[in-house]
């Protein structure tokens, strides 16, 4: 190949020549990087290092289980909109309603002396039959009309009652009880007594007062007149039953603690195991992987607990479905949140392989940096270039993809709610502004015409060499 200083040659044979001294440059720089083997000599030098590590990130995953717990039952007790939001849609349950109208219904009709009322209406009745003489079978007739009266009484209490708990009112009255008693749970949990929502003998409680209130005043309008008579009325409605539910109020100061701060422990020790590590990346994806597979167990634990409390309970309540529907209702934002770590561990995982240093990961980088390199080749064929701006991010790419990622780390250490729709979006988002970033940088190069040093993860050579 002739050199540039032979004689003059087209834009294609110096573009050749630059390209080769390129791949040179590439060459010895890649050279004199440190093998794989290297790392391994690096890792047998420092065992104790890596046996920190190891011990940080396998304690910070026993830990997670209990965080998650720990920071759902905090934010349960201390959050009154979280609370609501828990409790609210069971007023929209079938099985919820149905027990809610039976409950009420029993307490109505206890207090509701329905065979006085039905046995003076026949007694008039037959006082008048009797002044008018009628015959003395009409008069047994209307005696025996006493059982099936006093049974379509309660069935119209029943029916009004099953039309009360599906209504709008119901739902409001419902929220509003909750949300008033959540004030009363945290006087309890802290040693007082309350008066709207009790934990006594290991039963979680709410009052049902203003919704029975609710029915009396639908049964006047419908012509039981004597419903108005009727004093308030004492009952409540099971949320939860358990004797742990004793622990918990005598340890709710504990449990707020934890909530508070056990996340942020276990975070810090897994960071804390990363960075000790003498191959980050590599504790990072072990990492990662730990932390999904801590919170299939613990979902798994979720489900053997559920049945155990389910058969706890058989003998016990009078409609064990609505405890059921009571229950997973009432772990629903604890399901969301183990959902949520498990994603995210598998997020971090994935994030952490592709980084890294196995062959797969260098192949799967190569082959992205070489698709990038042929469309800016093609695309500065056309005369499209990302001019300076895209030399300072092939010089600074490190960095910029640093910051994407620390901005995505940022929005989800921040977001009042994580959800798994919100981890795998901001992955997503992370992703593409990260390959926006690869496809715009240029491959920089020193005044000598060499380019400068590739980053270890070794995107930026691979984008060099398929150019």
């Amino acid at each position: 190949m002739a050199r540039e200083d032979d004689g003059p040659v087209d834009g294609t044979s110096r573009r050749a020549a630059e390209l080769e001294r390129e791949n040179a440059e590439l060459r010895r720089l890649l050279a004199a990087q440190t093998p794989p083997d290297g790392h391994r000599e690096s890792a047998r030098r420092r065992p104790g290092r890596s046996a920190a590590a190891l011990a940080l990130i396998v304690v910070a995953t026993l830990l997670a289980p209990a965080a998650v717990i720990a920071a759902w039952a905090e934010r349960t007790l201390t959050d009154t909109d979280r609370y609501v939001s828990t409790v609210a849609p069971l007023a929209n349950d079938p099985v919820v309603q149905s027990a809610v109208a039976g409950r009420i219904t029993q307490e109505l009709m206890a207090r509701l002396d329905v065979a006085t009322l039905v046995h003076e209406a026949i007694g008039e009745l037959q006082g008048t039959l009797d002044d008018r003489e009628i015959a003395p079978r009409a008069t047994a007739a209307l005696s025996a009309l006493e059982a099936p009266l006093t049974s379509g009484v309660e069935s119209f209490v029943r029916e009004t009652a099953d039309h009360l708990v599906s209504s709008p009112q119901f739902s409001t009255l419902w929220a509003e009880a909750n949300r008033t008693a959540h004030r009363q749970l945290v006087v309890v949990m802290q040693g007082s007594d309350g008066e709207l929502l009790q934990v006594q003998d290991g039963q979680l409680t709410i009052q049902l007062s203003e919704v029975i209130d609710a029915l009396k005043e639908r049964l006047a309008e419908r012509g039981l007149d004597a419903a108005r008579s009727i004093p308030s009325v004492d009952a409540s409605f099971t949320l939860a039953r358990s004797t742990q539910l004793v622990d918990l109020q005598n340890r709710y100061g504990q449990l707020v603690a934890l909530g508070t701060w056990l996340p942020w422990i276990t975070l810090g020790l897994y960071a804390a195991g990363v960075l000790v590590a003498v191959r980050p990346l590599r504790a990072l994806l072990g990492a990662g992987l730990a932390l999904a597979v801590a919170m299939v167990l613990l979902g798994a634990g979720l489900a053997v607990s559920r049945e155990l409390y389910l058969d706890a309970l058989t003998g016990r309540v009078m409609r064990l479905d609505a405890a059921e529907v009571v229950f997973d209702q009432t772990v629903s934002f604890l399901r969301v949140t183990l959902r949520t770590v498990g994603v995210l561990g598998i997020v971090v995982a994935v994030a952490a392989y592709l980084a890294g240093a196995s062959d797969s990961a260098r192949a799967v980088r190569r082959t992205i940096a070489r698709s990038f390199g042929q469309v800016r080749t093609r695309a500065e064929r056309r005369g499209v270039t990302t001019g300076q701006l895209g030399t300072w991010l092939g010089r600074h790419g490190r960095a910029a993809r640093g910051a994407v990622l620390a901005c995505g780390a940022l929005v989800l250490l921040l977001a009042p709610q994580l959800t798994p729709h919100l981890v795998v979006g901001t992955a997503l988002v992370a992703g593409v502004v990260v390959a926006v970033l690869e496809l715009v940088a240029r491959p920089a190069r020193g005044g000598d015409g060499a380019v400068d040093p590739p980053g270890r993860d070794g995107a930026h050579d691979a984008d060099a060499r398929s150019a």
